[in-house]
């Protein structure tokens, strides 16, 4: 029996469902009503002590039917919605994962070691992306979940399991970058001249492989079955995301909530299975890793919305890549589905392929002037708001403030 948490990816009746659960059911069996529609209420920051008021916004009742077997209906419980207001000044990145930095210290002296030092043209690429200016994100809410949940248990210490889940989830998120860069065309990758710009395809998709592999190998000797399904379905969600996006390309009917479950599959998925995996290796009860799950699955929606509205808000130099890339090459996001349901000239554009001189930069600023770029704030900011309400599960400290920090900071990206 496959435990069911309340919250589901709200995909408008796809047929998918991230419940987090135990079950390696694959995902496609299932089809996912929501009876209640999250509406964010905006935040307000300003200065001073941090401040969280919580109110209601209705009920929820969600229900997971089965689309190819017999199995009745999943009635889930009913929740209280967050309406979320902080009041605080901007958070420092720098400081974002002060509490967990001496942990972050030790996985960089192990993550060169960890992927092989027996053959220099791989270590050479993994320290080229290693070393590119990345706030190793993911590994730091493997290290701020371990420790919130081990005080639920009255563990004083983070696990040898705990430290190797981070490093192992770095890796797998290192090659998939190594991939995306490839598959994309990229040339750049935070300011920096990408693994195949510099070895060429062929050594960049063989390193992508070999960290994918070498991360798969300590994966298994971990030997808890539990992580091992939820990390591998994550390998396999990369492949079906870059499917999906890649059967897409220019396609104006494109629904959101196709490029949500896109989203899911290529940034939420490994998120919801770091911080879930950590909370399972800390021993808590199922009840509190599903939560937690869901923590990581909408923040990562979160996140991915708001670098899709980055591609379009920052410059080519904050961006590391050029401004507008994922447009240029037909990767629809939100801000462009949004604005294709105002503006039939944009539809006419990207049909294009952007054949027309000036036609990309005039697609942008459609995206900008028909109201894109704020609806898939609201979307953000929607995300942002169940990913807070999962965190009610955990005690009050130091590390459940960090993950809280860490949905707000994403959110100051696009203020």
């Amino acid at each position: 029996m496959m435990s069911v948490t309340s919250q589901s990816l709200d995909f408008g009746g796809k047929k998918l469902v991230a419940c987090g659960c135990s079950s390696n059911t694959s995902f496609e069996r299932y089809k996912v009503r929501n009876y209640a529609k999250v509406k964010s209420k905006g935040w307000s920051r300003g200065h001073g002590a941090r401040k969280l008021v919580y109110g209601k916004r209705g009920t929820t009742q969600c229900r997971l039917s089965a689309m190819k077997t017999a199995e009745p209906a999943v009635q889930c419980g009913t929740q209280d919605m967050l309406n979320l207001k902080y009041s605080r000044g901007p958070i420092s990145p720098t400081k974002l994962f002060e509490v967990v930095a001496d942990d972050l210290q030790t996985l960089n002296k192990n993550l060169q070691s960890i992927v092989g030092a027996e053959n220099p043209v791989l270590m050479s690429a993994a320290e080229q992306i290693f070393g590119a200016g990345g706030k190793r994100t993911r590994p730091a809410m493997v290290f701020l979940v371990a420790r919130a949940t081990a005080e639920l248990v009255g563990l004083k210490e983070l696990t040898i399991e705990h430290r190797r889940l981070a490093e192992i989830i770095e890796m797998i998120h290192t090659a998939s970058l190594i991939h995306d860069d490839v598959l994309d065309e990229s040339n750049l990758r935070r300011g920096k001249e990408t693994v195949h710009q510099l070895y060429g395809t062929r050594v960049a998709v063989l390193a992508g492989d070999y960290m994918f592999a070498q991360s798969s190998w300590y994966l298994a000797n971990l030997e808890n079955l539990e992580v091992i399904k939820l990390i591998s379905q994550v390998i396999k969600d990369f492949a079906s995301g870059e499917i999906k996006q890649a059967s897409g390309l220019f396609d104006c009917d494109l629904p959101l909530e196709e490029y949500l479950i896109k989203s899911y599959y290529k940034t939420a998925s490994l998120i919801a299975a770091s911080t879930k995996g950590a909370a399972i290796f800390s021993g808590v009860d199922s009840s509190i890793t599903e939560k937690i799950y869901e923590y990581g699955k909408n923040f990562g929606l979160s996140f991915q919305v708001v670098d899709d509205i980055l591609d379009f808000t920052q410059s080519a130099e904050q961006l590391g890549k050029p401004a507008g890339s994922d447009l240029a090459k037909g990767n629809l996001t939100a801000p462009v589905i949004f604005a294709l349901e105002k503006e039939p000239r944009l539809r006419d554009i990207i049909e294009s392929e952007f054949t027309d001189a000036g036609s990309l930069d005039e697609a942008i600023e459609l995206v900008k002037s028909c109201g894109g770029i704020e609806r898939a704030q609201e979307l953000a900011k929607e995300k942002a708001d169940l990913a807070i309400q999962n965190l009610q599960c955990l005690p009050q400290s130091k590390f459940r403030v960090a993950l809280e920090d860490m949905v707000t900071y994403n959110l100051q990206r696009i203020d």
